[in-house]
């Protein structure tokens, strides 16, 4: 495919227009370039057209499929986003594009578009496309308006998710530090006027560093936790650190009368979501335990709960957790009440208790981490 763009425009002139073409010495502000793209075939999923601003990215994606992609046009401000995405589709649909693109903070999801922060505004917006999934594609701009971490993070996380599936997506982008961590099928360089093939480089190794801390640092994660409960009873606070920054963060506690412990506040921050951080974080900070590090020195396996539809479907194909449990609704409700108004007699209390807990939708499930070697079924 070759592409032949030439933007003319009108030969103007005013008293600036002539003095600049006497400074300079140019003779209009005429702009040509032509680019030889051969991916008429189909064996590819992820293009990339990259270079500097003005250097006909947009020109060409045009002429490529004829249309440009907006990620953030067609939002409803009076809507969550988990409403706007694709009304058509199951919501584990829905949440699982938005886990898959990293935007998996749950809180988000319930927000309208327009109050999101410029990262989760991109993640939404690549969310929607993976959702939708059009046979062909072009996306301007793609990671200019966004943090360099979280545009790395989330180049990595839409090509894994893009991948899985059918369609063709051309990524036009100015920012060269997301090609390692994408790794299209093939590259246009505007700068250099040059296309390749044999673009796949070694993706950057991240080395992550784990501590234990204090309780108080939860304060720093939980704007990013969906649940809001009181800390555990003598509960061990882990941190995940990546070149100095804190990634997740994790709590365990005792559940010896389980002979187990429990995991729980897992929390990845927004800009690392989506590569695998987490479970990996989790998995390393259960084996700990499992090999006796924990509180008390026993080697007991770790019991993890959560709703999150994504991350519920990743410890469920992973050989180092068993599901053991699924709970829609709460405790029984007329039990609980039941037993409240037996403790309150107890201790000389009268007319207290109408009500008790539970009866609600909670749809909770658990797993049991048995590490890599254990032969358990």
């Amino acid at each position: 495919m070759k592409i032949e763009i030439k933007h003319e425009t009108k030969n103007f002139d005013s008293f600036r227009a002539n003095k600049v073409k006497s400074l300079f010495n140019p003779e209009h502000g005429n702009w040509e370039h032509v680019a030889d793209l051969p991916i008429e075939n189909n064996d590819w999923k992820i293009g990339l057209i990259v270079g500097p601003s003005g250097s006909g990215k947009t020109s060409i994606g045009n002429r490529i499929f004829g249309r440009i992609h907006d990620l953030y046009a067609d939002w409803d401000s009076d809507k969550a986003i988990v409403d706007c995405i694709a009304p058509e589709k199951t919501l584990n649909e829905v949440t699982a594009a938005l886990s898959a693109v990293g935007l998996g903070d749950v809180p988000a999801w319930l927000r309208p578009f327009n109050v999101l922060s410029n990262g989760e505004k991109f993640r939404a917006g690549l969310a929607r496309l993976v959702v939708e999934r059009p046979d062909k594609v072009v996306v301007d701009e793609f990671t200019s308006v966004i943090d360099r971490q979280i545009a790395k993070v989330g180049a990595a996380a839409f090509a894994k998710s893009w991948k899985r599936g059918s369609g063709q997506v051309i990524l036009l982008s100015c920012h060269y530090d997301i090609i390692e961590w994408l790794q299209p099928d093939w590259i246009y360089d505007t700068a250099e006027a040059r296309f390749s093939r044999d673009c796949l480089r070694q993706r950057p190794q991240l080395e992550l560093q784990i501590y234990q801390v204090s309780g108080s640092v939860f304060r720093h994660f939980k704007p990013h936790y969906y649940l809001d409960l009181p800390l555990p009873v003598a509960g061990m606070y882990y941190v995940g650190i990546i070149d100095g920054e804190p990634v997740c963060h994790l709590a365990v506690s005792p559940l010896f009368t389980a002979k187990a412990y429990r995991a729980t506040r897992l929390v990845v921050m927004p800009e690392w979501q989506g590569i695998g951080v987490g479970t990996k974080f989790l998995n390393a900070i259960c084996q700990y335990h499992l090999d006796g590090y924990g509180r008390g020195g026993y080697k007991y396996h770790t019991f993890f709960h959560t709703s999150h539809p994504q991350l519920c479907g990743a410890l469920r194909h992973s050989r180092k957790w068993i599901q053991t449990g699924a709970r829609l609704y709460g405790d029984n409700k007329a039990r609980s009440a039941k037993s409240l108004k037996k403790s309150h007699l107890k201790n000389g209390i009268k007319n207290r208790c109408s009500t008790g807990y539970g009866g609600h939708f909670r749809a909770v499930q658990a797993f049991k981490y048995i590490g890599e070697n254990s032969n358990e079924n």
